[in-house]
C-alpha cells in the first residue's frame, strides 16, 4: 500500500515537472541598444532570466568592441526564460515592437549600425509564424509612417554579452546620463502602455 502510494505520488511529481518545463520557453530580441532592452523585459511578469548578449554573425565568441565596430554581422539582443502559462509570445512581441522604432533600419535614435538593428530571431516555426503575421498586421495598419524594417530569422548561436553589461540599467541608473537620458523614459513609456504586465 505504502509502495503503490510512494508510486501514484512520483507520478505526480514526474507530470508536473514535465508540464512545467514545456511551458518555459526562450524568446530573442535585438531593439537598439541591449541596455534598454534588458531593462524593459526584466520587468514582465512571467519572465524569469533576461541576459544581454550577441546573435546572428559569423564569428564565434565576439566581444562588445567587436561587435560595436559594426562589421561583424552580430545584433545586440537580450534573450529571455518565460512561462508561457503567464506570458504569450504574442504579448513578448507586442512589448517589442510598441518599446522602440522598427522603421528604421540599423539605427534606434543616436545608436547607429547593424548591430542596434530591429530583429526577431525565431526559436521554433510557431515563433516564426507569429512574428511573421504580426508584423504583416502592423504593417497593413499602418502604424507608422514608413513601413516596418524588423529582420525575422532563425535564432543562432547566442553569445553572452560580458559581466558589465548584465543588468546595467539596474546597476549603473543613477551614475550614467545614457541610462537617465535614454533608457529611463523607454521604462517609464513601458509603464504606462503595459500595467498589467508588470511583475
Amino acid at each position: 500500500m505504502i509502495r503503490l502510494k510512494t508510486i501514484i505520488v512520483l507520478t505526480v511529481l514526474l507530470t508536473t515537472i514535465k508540464t512545467n518545463a514545456m511551458n518555459i520557453q526562450t524568446a530573442t530580441f535585438g531593439s537598439g541598444c541591449f541596455w534598454c532592452t534588458e531593462a524593459i523585459f526584466q520587468e514582465v511578469k512571467g519572465i524569469s532570466d533576461v541576459k544581454s548578449g550577441y546573435m546572428g554573425g559569423e564569428n564565434p565568441n565576439p566581444t562588445y568592441k567587436e561587435v560595436c565596430s559594426g562589421t561583424t554581422g552580430y545584433a545586440e539582443v537580450i534573450q529571455v526564460t518565460y512561462d508561457s502559462d503567464i506570458i504569450s509570445f504574442d504579448a513578448l512581441l507586442e512589448i517589442f515592437w510598441k518599446t522602440h522604432d522598427p522603421t528604421t533600419l540599423n539605427q534606434q535614435g543616436a545608436d547607429k549600425g547593424t548591430q542596434y538593428r530591429s530583429v526577431v530571431f525565431y526559436h521554433s516555426e510557431e515563433q516564426k509564424t507569429k512574428a511573421l503575421a504580426y508584423k504583416k498586421a502592423l504593417n497593413e495598419a499602418k502604424i507608422w509612417d514608413n513601413p516596418i524594417v524588423t529582420e525575422i530569422t532563425a535564432a543562432a548561436v547566442f553569445y553572452k554579452a560580458e559581466a558589465n553589461h548584465q543588468d546595467y540599467y539596474s546597476l549603473n541608473k543613477d551614475e550614467n546620463s545614457y541610462c537617465s537620458f535614454v533608457i529611463t523614459p523607454k521604462i517609464e513609456k513601458f509603464r504606462k502602455l503595459f500595467k498589467d504586465k508588470i511583475k
